[in-house]
Order: C-alpha cells, then sequence, then structure tokens
C-alpha cells in the first residue's frame, strides 16, 4: 500500500465517528461511550463476517465496498445463486471484508456492523438493495441520516447506533484491519475475491461456478 493511500486510510478513520459531529446522526451530549470490552474477550463488532460452514472445502473471500455499485449488483445478482447452491450446501464459505474508498462505506459498515454477527448480513443486505437513495445526499448529515434509518429498520435501537458510531476506537480498529488485509492480499478494487487463495475479479455466476467446480474437484 502506497504512502497516500495510507494517509487516506487514517483521514477516513479521523472523519468516522459522526456521533456528535453530525447532528443528524447523534447529538454528541447524549452519545454513550462504547463499553470496553472485558480482557482477553474479542468485540464481536470485530469478527469476521462469514457464511457458510467453517469445515467448507472452498474458502470464498470477497472484499467489498458498501458504496460500490459492481458490489451492489453482485449481492442483488449473484450472491443468492452461490448461496443456494455452494454455501448453503456446504461447499463453500463466504468471507466478506469490507474495503473502505470513502467516509461513507466507513460509516456504513460501522453501522452494519453494530448489530453484531446475526443481523450483520441483513444489514449489509439492506444497504445493497437501497444503495441509490441512501449515498445520495445533499452533505454528510444527510447521508447519515439515511444510514441511521437503515439501522432503524434493521432492529438497532439509537443506543446502540450512538455508542458504535462515536467508537473512535472502533472505527481505528477496522480501518487498520482493512489496512493490513488489502496490502496483503493486493486489493485495489471492488469486488475482488480471494478464492482458495487465488486471487479473482468479478465474474458472473456462471464464471463463478466453474471457478468453484474446479476447486471442488
Amino acid at each position: 500500500m502506497t504512502d497516500i493511500a495510507r494517509r487516506r486510510l487514517l483521514a477516513l478513520a479521523a472523519m468516522a465517528p459522526f456521533a456528535g459531529a453530525l447532528p443528524a446522526f447523534a447529538q454528541s451530549q447524549s452519545t454513550p461511550e462504547a463499553e470496553p470490552a472485558a480482557p482477553g474477550a474479542q468485540d464481536k463488532r470485530l469478527m469476521e463476517m462469514t457464511m457458510g460452514s467453517a469445515d467448507a472445502p472452498v474458502e470464498m473471500i470477497e472484499y467489498a465496498s458498501l458504496t460500490c455499485p459492481h458490489c451492489a449488483h453482485f449481492h442483488e445478482e449473484v450472491l443468492p445463486k452461490l448461496k443456494a447452491d455452494y454455501i448453503d450446501t456446504g461447499k463453500v464459505r463466504l468471507v466478506f471484508r469490507e474495503v473502505y474508498f470513502d467516509r461513507f462505506g466507513l460509516w456504513a459498515t460501522m453501522v452494519a456492523r453494530c448489530g453484531g454477527p446475526l443481523r450483520y448480513f441483513g444489514i449489509v443486505g439492506e444497504m445493497y438493495r437501497t444503495q441509490r437513495e441512501w449515498t445520495q445526499g445533499a452533505d454528510d448529515a444527510a447521508i447519515a441520516a439515511n444510514l441511521r434509518k437503515i439501522g432503524k429498520v434493521s432492529g438497532l435501537t439509537d443506543e446502540e447506533m450512538n455508542a458504535c458510531m462515536g467508537d473512535q476506537d472502533f472505527a481505528n480498529a477496522l480501518v487498520e484491519r482493512y489496512r493490513k488485509q488489502a496490502s496483503e492480499d493486493g486489493i485495489d478494487a471492488t469486488p475482488t475475491f480471494i478464492i482458495n487463495g487465488e486471487k479473482v475479479s468479478n465474474r458472473s455466476y456462471e464464471e463463478f461456478r466453474k471457478i468453484l467446480d474446479e476447486k471442488l474437484g
């Protein structure tokens, strides 16, 4: 990763928490602090988000941005078929890793992860389904308000969202993990996939099926 890209990520992290900074999301005076995890405990908001069996013979890592139209198309048109034919049948385990090309993608990730692993993919799916709507707004506050609406429709409370979105350490951890993973896997576009160690660009369902069938032998 270049120095320019690294500086850009640090800037994104600094801008990330918008509880208080953006009144449309939350007022700083009423934003509760995130409760620290117990020593040795794992913050569930930072867990690897996966679909499918941990024992699946094929691992498919997806790097995607929640503001990326091509990623939305994959999740709307291709993933449901892959899920039915490969993930739900125990053949493939999908690992979803967020990419941050803009601060709105980072904000969206924080909202999605506020719900924990059980609600995560439902929130992500709604964000992709309504991507054209929630990414439109006159200013940052409008985007923040749109994200809050998605969170509330998905069952998140104001308290849950305020705690997550005002947590600078949470934002920093997400950005640092993305920086490390993207650097290791050479990610410079979305969506990009790593299938059993092989880097693969975005494909149609039929093309993915051919690759997966070859991996499955």
